[in-house]
């Protein structure tokens, strides 16, 4: 490992009693990012901590290219992280992250910036077959052989000094995200599926991912609205709440519960007698100014214009016969996903099953893409009877319906 000293820089944290691979000042920063920007590809960890805020509070930066690992302390007093932002944004190094989304977006609200390229070693294991469950510390122990140390995961990263096991820990997580790379790369390149993992990579670096626009929050709820009223209500509350807790930077919660959203939608009151006698309010909410911004939102949304009030999900039983189709098409997930190794969650939702049974004019992503080749057109196949699942031994066989029997067993033989 590659001490910042050997960089040529020195520690300048008096915290610690031996030096250790922590960046603290602009200028070191600098130098250390111009060395690494040097390499084809960097790892990318961050530390960030969430519980008691509304964005990312970023707590450290690990980074690990070429024998380099550094650790950058983002919280030090007077450090500016430019350096580290134009690494991210420069095309020339490839940035590898374990699970990107949340480190991407820590720096797109940092600094309004999206890292790329990236390329992400979560989705890349499940473009090449270790299934959709496979956590960051099976992927090291079966690619690398090596025992993940977790005891340091859930710590509290704002503290200051860091203790050497977080150091430790730290600096394992990018030694192991580097030493995956080239393992997963390789694999993916034998398997030819470079173009699916670019489509992925494609939604993780486009800005959109991660622009939260208070007019959409309501979407996110997961309530039974039952009247265009009441989700008129709920959608300005939703709007208010999002804006207030971006604004003051603390959890959605902490300005209002999703209960008691639901309940200010579902009764819809006007006066703050009607607010103050929900249950799911506490004392004195009703005369805060809060409760007079709830009251507000309350009667914007019952002034709403209907045509800007989308229609209501009323969550009908899918009919039997396309449950039917369902079932098949799970089938048909299964099998296909088995046979070219790749995990199931990422060819298709089960979302995404129930509206091609639903109807034949849509648009979800199954039905784009390598998604299409791979699978989407099967199932629009096999939904108009043109394709049979036949059973051979322990496996599922897909065969054109209508085939004789002999046939089909002489495709299932040869296959």
């Amino acid at each position: 490992m590659t001490s910042i000293g050997a960089l040529g820089l020195e520690p300048r944290l008096k915290l610690y009693p031996h030096p250790m691979p922590l960046v603290t000042r602009t200028e070191d920063l600098a130098e250390a990012c111009a060395r690494l920007g040097a390499a084809p590809f960097v790892a990318v960890d961050t530390e960030f901590m969430r519980e008691q805020t509304f964005w990312p509070r970023l707590c450290l930066i690990q980074m690990a290219a070429n024998g380099t690992e550094i650790l950058v302390d983002s919280l030090a007093p007077g450090l500016d992280l430019q350096p580290f932002f134009d690494l991210m944004v420069n095309e020339q190094v490839l940035k590898v992250f374990h699970s990107a989304r949340q480190d991407v977006e820590i720096v797109h609200h940092l600094a309004r910036v999206i890292p790329r390229p990236i390329f992400d070693t979560q989705v890349a294991a499940m473009v090449c077959g270790f299934g959709e469950a496979v956590s960051y510390s099976m992927l090291v122990k079966r690619l690398l052989n090596r025992n993940l140390d977790k005891t340091s995961r859930f710590t509290d990263w704002s503290r200051r000094p860091l203790s050497e096991r977080q150091f430790t820990y730290a600096l394992g997580d990018v030694e192991h995200l580097r030493d995956l790379y080239p393992k997963l790369r390789s694999q993916l390149d034998r398997s030819e599926r470079a173009s699916w993992l670019n489509e992925e990579m494609a939604v993780l670096t486009d800005p959109a991912t991660y622009e939260l626009h208070p007019e959409h929050a309501w979407k996110r709820l997961k309530m039974r609205i039952k009247t265009p009223k009441s989700l008129a209500v709920l959608m300005e509350l939703a709007a208010w709440r999002e804006r207030e807790a971006q604004s003051q930077d603390v959890p959605r919660a902490r300005i209002l519960k999703d209960e008691a959203l639901y309940d200010i939608a579902s009764q819809a009151p006007r006066t703050t007698e009607d607010l103050g006698s929900l249950r799911t309010l506490h004392n004195g909410f009703a005369r805060s100014m809060r409760g007079r911004a709830v009251l507000e939102a309350v009667s914007k949304g019952l002034e709403r214009d209907p045509k800007t009030i989308p229609p209501i999900e009323r969550g009908e039983p899918m009919p039997p016969e396309a449950q039917a189709v369902v079932d098949l098409l799970r089938v048909l997930l299964k099998a296909t996903a088995g046979k070219h190794g790749v995990a199931p969650k990422l060819i298709a939702t089960s979302d995404e099953l129930e509206e091609i049974a639903r109807s034949d004019d849509i648009d979800v992503p199954v039905l784009r893409g390598w998604r299409r080749k791979l699978f989407g057109d099967d199932a629009l196949a096999l939904k108009r009877g043109e394709l049979a699942l036949v059973i051979k031994g322990s496996e599922v066989t897909v065969l054109p319906a209508g085939e004789p029997k002999n046939k089909r067993d002489q495709q299932a033989r040869e296959d």
